[in-house]
């Protein structure tokens, strides 16, 4: 998704103490920038942070990692978190906003962490061909996951993207995951805990089905 450039993004963010400069130096011991034990969550792509923000607010003992690309993106987000937090009054002790390549994710996380579940939102479609290696349900990058997370793991995958998803049954079945859950119509199924990112109700809204699908790793 394209973002304009934000001037104040980068400014904004070097000032947020849950934004993470360093992410290599804690590779298997994000525990110690959380300074708990609480289990670990992780979302890659987090875009404008409406999903993580919500479930770190519903779930304060579950402590979170965003990861995205782009600071611009990520600047947005800190905005929407400190929104929503703006009612606790203090910023969030369990988010850990993160600019860093999805492709080199490893370098950041490691098995060490316990990460055991991993939420994909929306991600780039990357319909053309040649770029398709670049999604985020590649078998490339799902065997990357495979590496950092526990053997009992789940990954959450959502989209509005008829081909994403389609292809994507076939990676994770390449790469080795089993599909535990799958639906073509979020919104008409059996989920009740679903938290609607902006985007998904943009689709929804559009009278596009969101499709969904939940999958853990063979043995």
């Amino acid at each position: 998704m394209r973002i304009r450039k934000k001037k104040w993004a980068e400014p904004e963010l070097s000032e947020c103490g849950y934004y993470i400069t360093d992410p290599k130096s804690y590779r298997g011991r994000w525990k110690d920038f959380f300074h708990n034990d609480h289990p670990i969550e992780l979302e890659v792509g987090c875009g404008k942070c409406t999903f993580v923000a919500e479930k770190a607010k519903r779930d304060p003992d579950v402590n979170y990692i965003a990861v995205d690309i782009k600071n611009d993106m990520l600047g947005v987000g800190r905005r929407n978190i400190e929104r929503l937090f703006e009612t606790e009054g203090h910023s969030p002790t369990n988010i850990a906003l993160v600019r860093y390549n999805v492709e080199m994710l490893d370098e950041i996380i490691g098995k060490e962490d316990g990460i055991g579940k991993l939420y994909i939102n929306f991600c780039n479609p990357w319909p053309r061909l040649k770029h398709k290696k670049r999604r985020l349900t590649y078998p490339k990058k799902l065997l990357m996951y495979k590496q950092f997370l526990t053997p009992d793991a789940k990954i959450y995958f959502k989209t509005d993207d008829d081909g994403l998803f389609d292809d994507s049954l076939e990676y994770f079945e390449s790469a080795g995951w089993h599909i535990t859950y799958i639906t073509r119509d979020l919104h008409n199924s059996d989920i009740s805990d679903n938290i609607v990112t902006e985007h998904e109700k943009m689709f929804s809204d559009e009278g596009v089905a969101i499709k969904y699908l939940e999958a853990e790793p063979l043995p």
